[in-house]
């Protein structure tokens, strides 16, 4: 039987495989990504993300690609059977703290075709397609993959495996890992549609809370738009299929439309029981499962890879000890359940069949946004917490924001001047890095003079002297920058008994 070596094996190239594999290619790790399917998928999936996924795609350096298959989230709605609004989310056009707009609706296929080509121009990423992971063995040394393909089986001798390989994971399913059920499961028909030319429907997201027939309207990529009706107790998948019964559902909307694309869905929340078993982990829906309705699946999964890129390379560089891992789901976990929690509120609203309770859910509704309320609290997720951040630091565990300005007609973003991290932004630069790996700059950088007041600014209001920022964009710590030094050196170090979130305050 035939072998290939890499240093990490990423089962599945779904959006979460392909950006978990450029991630780690551009940090220089040597990686083998397989996938059962032969080419993208061809149809939509997902149909949001928001600008902190924008933000990964732009250290990716294909935000100016994925761009071109992206439409900006105007708003959401949820309207009661009347068409009155329950409950709304607006966009003024401001920028969010990421330098990118708040939220994007997106052709998947045209996105993933990016990821893929981005992959294809990688020399240290390999490809193979049509390769469909069987069995796993680990050692102290490595984990060896079988992996059976269209000319046979062979072996992959890696030192990690991440899988990526979707809600039905076989990765998962071979670490024996069980899902833990968070109690939402409710069947969905999904109706994708290309609008011909003259078609108007509606420009902001939608959710019909009719208890006759709770629907989701959605325009997503440029050309491209969605229908989610709930199916009704002693509906069967076959009956609402059927393409007479699909146009009974589309009539009110007076869509002129070809449709695309037909689907029965279950939407649930799950999160898996354990991300990490020795040198194999899990990410994306293998991971968690959440219901569409506040448009973060895709999202959380991009958001796995992000923070488990620069952490799988640091160990395969030998910057940081393998427990550092230990870290990737104490730190997501939390924000993920956070996401999928707010889902749930906001699918209950929604999936409401009962004529009375809806009404009085009308009211109540009604009621708090005529008293200025949001009747489904959007909090913003945790902090990020654990070893790899500093706890009792101001900001830390929070994204750091990213500034942008104009020169000329150029539009110029902090990431795109400092390159990947970690970052060490300071008012004056320490004596020694002490060997740690990081791009340090003072505030009076010539390369920083678009951004010199904001950061300044940024620096103030956390009364600090510098702020270390993790290759992830999270923000590690503020204070004094040696101490900022030495808190991250020690963190990614091997010493299990020092830890950062242990030290003595470093601000002073």
């Amino acid at each position: 039987m035939s072998k290939i070596t890499c240093q990490v094996l990423v089962v599945g190239l779904g959006p979460v495989g392909a950006t978990l594999s450029a991630l780690l290619a551009d940090l220089g790790v040597e990686v083998l990504a397989i996938d059962k399917s032969s080419d993208v998928y061809p149809l939509p999936r997902a149909g949001h993300f928001d600008h902190e996924i924008m933000r990964v795609f732009q250290q990716l350096g294909i935000a100016e690609a994925i761009l071109s298959h992206t439409r900006v989230a105007t708003g959401y709605e949820f309207r009661n059977a009347k068409g009155e609004v329950l409950f709304g989310i607006g966009s003024d056009g401001t920028l969010a703290s990421s330098g990118w707009a708040p939220s994007y609706m997106f052709n998947q296929p045209g996105m993933e075709r990016v990821l893929r080509d981005k992959l294809v121009r990688t020399s240290s990423v390999r490809l193979q397609m049509n390769a469909e992971f069987k069995s796993l063995e680990t050692s102290a040394r490595g984990v060896q993959v079988t992996v059976s393909a269209q000319t046979g089986e062979f072996v992959v001798d890696t030192q990690y495996v991440v899988g990526c390989d979707g809600a039905w994971s076989p990765v998962r399913e071979a670490l024996g890992i069980k899902l833990v059920d968070l109690h939402f499961d409710e069947p969905w028909l999904v109706v994708d549609a290309l609008p011909k030319p003259g078609c108007r429907l509606p420009t902001i997201n939608l959710q019909i809370c009719d208890p006759a027939r709770p629907t989701t309207c959605l325009p997503l990529g440029p050309g491209r738009h969605r229908w989610e009706f709930m199916m009704r107790p002693g509906e069967t998948s076959e009956q609402v299929l059927e393409d007479s019964f699909i146009q009974k559902l589309l009539a009110p909307w007076n869509a002129d439309v070809e449709i695309d694309r037909k689907a029965v869905y279950r939407f649930h929340g799950l999160i898996a029981e354990q991300w990490r078993k020795g040198r194999v982990l899990i990410a994306g829906d293998a991971a968690h499962q959440t219901p569409p309705f506040a448009g973060q699946g895709m999202c959380a999964g991009i958001r796995d890879a992000s923070n488990l890129a620069w952490k799988l390379a640091s160990v395969l560089k030998g910057d940081a000890a393998a427990d550092i891992l230990d870290t990737y789901q104490v730190e997501r976990e939390p924000n993920v359940r956070s996401y999928i929690e707010l889902a749930i509120a906001m699918g209950r609203v929604v999936c409401t069949l009962d004529p009375e309770i809806a009404r009085k859910r009308d009211e109540e509704m009604l009621r708090a946004r005529a008293a200025g309320k949001q009747a489904i609290p959007l909090m913003a997720p945790p902090p990020l917490m654990g070893r790899a951040v500093l706890a009792s630091t101001s900001a830390s565990g929070e994204p750091f924001p990213q500034p942008i300005q104009g020169r000329g007609e150029e539009t110029v973003r902090l990431d795109d001047i400092l390159g990947p991290g970690p970052w060490l932004i300071s008012r004056t630069m320490p004596k020694d890095l002490c060997g740690v790996r990081v791009t340090a700059v003072t505030i009076d950088d010539r390369r920083l003079e678009l951004f010199r007041a904001t950061l300044d600014e940024w620096l103030s209001g956390h009364n600090a002297e510098a702020v270390f920022v993790r290759p992830d964009r999270y923000v590690f710590g503020v204070g004094l920058p040696a101490n900022l030094i030495e808190a991250w050196r020690r963190t990614l170090s091997s010493d299990n008994h020092t830890r950062a979130e242990t030290m003595t305050p470093i601000i002073s």
